[in-house]
């Protein structure tokens, strides 16, 4: 039977009047000890309304005491994610105008972080300024691509317009005339699980009239289209970035890019290899593919052609047919969107590296690489260590990567690291 959270009113707190408070179990105080952000809905015991209210407002921030009412600092409070709070601070009863102060601080230091670790260049114009709980900004993720600058706002707490408005002075103080257009795009899961209204689609900034949201961003040295009102998440995947290159160093002969998306790894590996396919069940992505594949042609060697198929299905095809390749990429979307789902996205896992790895011939290189941040990197490399055995193929493993260092991990929010690249040798 599940324990019901209580409601009561506000009560002295470790010597202090507090409201709105959230009282959390031991175990979850011990968790946001060691270094933890988030509060789950679970360990949420007592909720503790301001004086005056029958509950806690969504999105206000909350004091957050363990369960003999000591402060373990404010977070934002969500009335609908299984994630109740995400702290922002160690200091308890933290007013909105305080977080907002502190949000421009962490803000100004991201972007200096960003200078640091991917500065911006001819080569490389694009990068994640913002990466929530990494740079101390729950709730808040910002890209750059080229002149546009893209913000998501995925907590009840983050998606109002003091914050908006907040980001938008800083961004703009800080990049000038080089942005043209800054824009507030929803992730639609993450909106529902927030219960969030979809926000204006109006840009939050824009240099001139004339601003689009569409622009042309370079990764690499090579040339991508993007496009703010089509594409999954805020786009591109700019965490692959240093991967794309690692893959086209070690990739050769005819290569195959499974979920290619917009051309990705493909575009990279075909400046390397003799022939590349790149596969992806969307149609409208791999037109997307198609025009960076003509952005990109005098820089390319091999012959590029895609595929709109089921990767699964397509891979059991070409493993029945002995289909044989030299370079294989396996890029698919999260497989666990949940704990639960562990279990089975690892099966995925297996079998889509399985089938890879019977189509590889001897000295064939495959780069494989998980985005689900539910499945522990030990896992994932358990499961390709599964699929290798069973196609009794010897795999070295050449380099074991992540995402790109403007993506940052913390070390005690294990959440952060979500992306996995193995880069292996098939013998």
């Amino acid at each position: 039977m599940s324990r019901e959270r209580k409601e009561r009113q506000p009560q002295t707190v470790a010597g202090q009047s507090h409201g709105p408070a959230v009282s959390i179990t031991r175990r979850a105080a011990e968790r946001l000890r060691a270094g933890h952000l988030w509060v789950y809905r679970s360990d949420a015991e007592t909720l503790i309304p301001r004086e005056g209210e029958d509950a806690i407002a969504p999105g206000v921030l909350v004091t957050v005491v363990d369960s003999r009412g000591i402060p373990l600092g404010s977070g934002l409070y969500s009335s609908a994610s299984q994630i109740a709070v995400r702290m922002v601070s160690t200091q308890p009863a933290l007013s909105r105008e305080t977080y907002l102060v502190d949000v421009a601080e962490r803000l100004n230091a991201a972007l200096d972080l960003r200078e640091a670790l991917a500065p911006s260049s001819q080569q490389n114009d694009s990068a994640r300024l913002v990466f929530a709980e990494a740079d101390a900004l729950p709730g808040i993720v910002a890209d750059r691509y080229n002149d546009l600058i893209i913000l998501q706002l995925l907590a009840q707490g983050t998606a109002q317009p003091d914050l908006r408005a907040t980001f938008t002075q800083v961004v703009r103080e800080r990049f000038g005339s080089s942005v043209h257009t800054i824009v507030e795009r929803p992730d639609p899961r993450i909106r529902e699980l927030e219960e969030l209204e979809s926000p204006s689609s109006e840009p939050l900034y824009q240099q001139s009239p004339e601003a689009k949201l569409a622009t042309i961003f370079t990764i690499n040295n090579l040339r991508f289209h993007y496009d703010a009102s089509a594409g999954q998440k805020t786009g591109a995947f700019l965490d692959q970035r240093l991967n794309y290159a690692a893959a086209a160093a070690h990739a050769h002969g005819v290569a195959l890019d499974i979920c290619t998306y917009q051309g990705g790894f493909a575009l990279h590996l075909a400046q390397n290899c003799d022939r590349v396919t790149g596969v992806d069940v969307s149609r409208a992505a791999l037109e997307v593919a198609d025009r960076n594949l003509e952005l990109n042609a005098p820089k390319l060697r091999a012959e590029v052609d895609w595929i709109e198929a089921d990767a699964f299905e397509l891979l059991r095809e070409y493993d029945a047919t002995s289909q044989r390749f030299d370079t294989i990429v396996l890029d698919p979307p999260a497989f666990a969107k949940s704990k639960r789902a562990v279990e089975g996205a690892l099966r995925g896992y297996k079998e889509m590296n399985l089938r890879a790895l019977r189509m590889l011939r001897a000295g064939g290189k495959l780069i494989t690489c998980s985005c689900s941040h539910h499945v522990a990197r030990e896992e994932f490399v358990a499961a390709t260590a599964a699929a290798a055995a069973d196609a009794g193929r010897r795999v070295q493993v050449l380099e074991t990567r992540a995402a790109a260092p403007d993506h940052p991990e913390i070390l005690t929010l294990p959440e952060t690291a979500y992306l996995k690249c193995l880069i292996c040798r098939v013998a």
